[in-house]
């Protein structure tokens, strides 16, 4: 708790997915409300430098979170924007930061930056040893970046900077928009709505509804809990400050087919699953070496997977519109 005392903290992205519950606990630790700074979009354009000049003024510590991001399609569709935001917003911050005097400058990545064909698990070390999946290559690239320049600024002017690489996160208050969310949410919103088969595509009235995942269901992944996630970064801002790069994730790999059975079971969805191979399967696979993380700053991923994803299927299911009458006694 001391580390926080008469701290004034940026967070930007903190009315985000992630961002919420970096918030939420640095509260907890006990910043004050009005000793967390956090920028919105409206406000302040983080590609523009006299904006980012502006957001550091008389901050202690900055907490990089804001990302332009998106699933696979998304990422085809924009691989421009999504390099040139995540470019811009990163390297204007953190220079205006450093010549505000930030004490400490904390980037989040993404597990995008690694190369396509890596050896598994991933270690840091192996961060360079090749080209990311091409399909989200200028994001990965993008939020890659953050790391040079945090090594560069340590190594000419000093400057605490360190980076981190998160997993894909899920959890209650992700993404669900069809157009731009990650695997999880987009499984979710399609067999939820799947209860609801009256919209769903069939043959005839006779048939199941079908619903469409992309790609055969081989490649894996591996999912870190929002909240774990949130914790992590608290935990590294309080204790690591080197310049090496350190793995974010829980250390469980699994299929995507896998997902979408499980997702399937839990949401009660009774039609047909489509793999539309035509498209893309992304990275082969992603599982990620976490032991750095708990050595240098006592890091462990805590929920299991299967709970967070019914925690996360309960949250959708509550907004709003949405019909939970088939989940009441399934999602648990």
């Amino acid at each position: 708790m001391s580390f926080w005392q008469k701290k004034n903290v940026l967070v930007t992205g903190g009315r985000g997915f992630l961002g919420s519950y970096v918030v939420e606990k640095l509260m907890a630790r006990g910043v004050r409300p009005e000793n967390i700074r956090i920028p919105t979009s409206r406000r302040m354009d983080l590609r523009v430098r006299e904006d980012c000049a502006k957001a550091v003024e008389d901050v202690n510590l900055v907490i990089h979170l804001a990302a332009r991001v998106g699933g696979i399609g998304f990422n085809q569709e924009n691989p421009g924007t999504l390099f040139y935001d995540n470019l811009m917003m990163g390297a204007q911050l953190m220079e205006a930061a450093r010549r505000s005097g930030v004490q400490k400058f904390v980037a989040v990545g993404t597990i995008c930056a690694y190369p396509k064909f890596t050896p598994v698990p991933f270690r840091e070390e192996n961060l360079w040893n090749g080209y990311p999946e091409e399909t989200n290559a200028p994001y990965g690239l993008a939020k890659k970046m953050l790391l040079v320049q945090a090594q560069a600024y340590r190594q000419q002017y000093g400057f605490n900077a360190i980076f981190l690489l998160p997993v894909n996160l899920y959890g209650p208050g992700d993404n669900f928009d069809p157009k731009s969310s990650h695997v999880i949410p987009a499984l979710i919103r399609k067999c939820i709505e799947g209860t609801d088969t009256d919209h769903l595509p069939r043959a005839s009235n006779l048939d199941p509804p079908t619903i469409t995942v992309w790609g055969d269901g081989s490649p894996t992944r591996e999912f870190l809990y929002v909240e774990d996630a949130a914790e992590a970064i608290l935990l590294a801002t309080e204790r690591y400050d080197k310049g090496e790069p350190v793995n974010l994730g829980s250390g469980n790999e699994i299929s995507i087919k896998e997902l979408v059975e499980l997702i399937w079971k839990k949401t009660g969805f009774t039609g047909e699953i489509v793999w539309d191979t035509s498209k893309p399967n992304g990275q082969p696979r992603r599982k990620l070496d976490v032991s750095g993380a708990e050595r240098e700053f006592g890091f462990r991923a805590q929920m299991p997977f299967e709970e967070g994803l019914s925690r996360t299927i309960e949250w959708y299911v509550r907004q709003p519109g949405k019909k939970s009458y088939a989940l009441e006694m399934r999602i648990h």
